[in-house]
């Protein structure tokens, strides 16, 4: 048995995106920054993937600029921003990820901002108030908060957020690399100055991604050394990369509504079949509802038991991939800060679950009936 339950990680390569990138990596080799036939067609291929991605979240082609992935997109924006606009103070969550939280704290340790963390409710959700407290008091502050939590599955209300900071002229910054290719944006219409995306969180494939800086915003360049992307990030673009995540953003927009029942349905089947068998099971952030949080993340908490040290290591013995927190940290000892922040000294065992449109409804029976004999339960 192979059960792959770790999709906010990573999702597996869309066959239809493999085919586009095909000609990119063996046949149409050639340097998009050279002026031959060769390189002409690579950058048209660049240049037409750069468009798609424009129309789909409804902005200029000139606001998308591609990097290596989301990690280098959140570092750019921020560094930058707060360079290019002089800004001194930041404000952003306990519960970002470490490609935010890292960044900004190296930033504070150096004296270049100082950084202020809002304020969260029990369930991990932003206090809107305490934000618009942090703004009148800073006025002109980077804001950084992420749309969607990639470990509790929280969801901000961006639009809010994006109306706060307009009102007190800061520069806003969220993470979105758990909700492209899962929501819309209309970015003519959100007061958003820069996000960014990550293809191989939508079956795309990995080593590529986005940001979206806004043209009225823009920021100066973080990686230097070549005109490359409109001279805003330095080094040769990674084409069939490029091309495959303009067709799997391509196909997730096509399929959204679709693929986003599908996996709700699964996500529901595995909250009413924990629920019913595990006594004393909880879901943690918003993970458990529904209709207010991402849809492709369910962050469940296990009863207190030694099992609970060995949970992962035993699953994956089944067969069953999962996580316990940020993958981007798999291998590290320490717990989930995003736990740890909510739910300080908790004893309790978590996995992060996450599906998408590969997940088969037989795999979550599988997977419950196997955590159902590590908890003592008899189905």
């Amino acid at each position: 048995m192979s059960i792959y339950l770790d999709n906010a990680a990573t999702t597996a390569l869309d066959p239809e995106v493999f085919e586009a990138m095909k000609p990119f990596m063996l046949e149409d080799f050639g340097n998009p920054s050279s002026t031959h036939s060769h390189g002409r067609k690579v950058r048209s291929a660049i240049e037409m993937g750069r468009k798609r991605i424009a129309e789909i979240l409804n902005c200029t082609p000139g606001e998308i600029i591609f990097t290596s992935g989301g990690t280098e997109a959140d570092n750019a924006i921020l560094v930058s921003s707060i360079s290019t606009y002089k800004i001194k103070h930041a404000i952003s969550s306990p519960i970002e990820h470490h490609a935010v939280s890292h960044t900004l704290e190296v930033l504070a340790k150096e004296g270049a901002i100082e950084l202020h963390l809002v304020k969260l409710d029990e369930n991990g959700s932003v206090d809107y108030e305490d934000l618009e407290r942090l703004l009148k008091a800073y006025p002109g502050s980077l804001v950084s908060l992420m749309h969607a939590n990639n470990e509790i599955g929280n969801l901000l209300d961006i639009e809010r957020v994006a109306e706060l900071v307009d009102k007190y002229k800061g520069y806003f910054h969220s993470d979105t690399v758990q909700s492209i290719g899962h929501y819309r944006h209309d970015l003519k219409k959100l007061k958003i100055h820069a996000m960014t995306a990550a293809a191989h969180k939508f079956h795309g494939p990995k080593g590529v991604g986005f940001m979206y800086i806004n043209k009225d915003k823009k920021i100066h360049p973080f990686v230097h050394g070549g005109a490359q992307e409109r001279s805003m990030r330095g080094g040769t673009e990674n084409t069939f990369g490029i091309v495959g995540l303009a067709k799997a953003m391509e196909i997730a927009y096509r399929e959204l509504e679709e693929h986003r029942d599908y996996i709700l349905a699964l996500k529901a089947r595995m909250i009413e079949r924990l629920t019913e068998n595990i006594p004393g099971i909880s879901f943690n952030g918003t993970s458990g509802e529904l209709n207010n949080s991402l849809y492709t993340v369910l962050n469940v908490s296990f009863p207190e038991s030694e099992e609970n040290e060995m949970l992962l290591f035993n699953l994956d013995l089944e067969g069953i991939s999962a996580s316990g927190g940020s993958a981007c940290s798999s291998g590290a000892q320490a717990g989930s800060h995003v736990l740890n922040a909510l739910y300080p000294g908790s004893k309790r065992g978590a996995v992060r679950f996450s599906f998408s449109k590969f997940t088969k409804p037989e795999e979550i029976d599988a997977t419950v009936e196997k955590l159902t004999e590590l908890f003592g339960v008899k189905v």
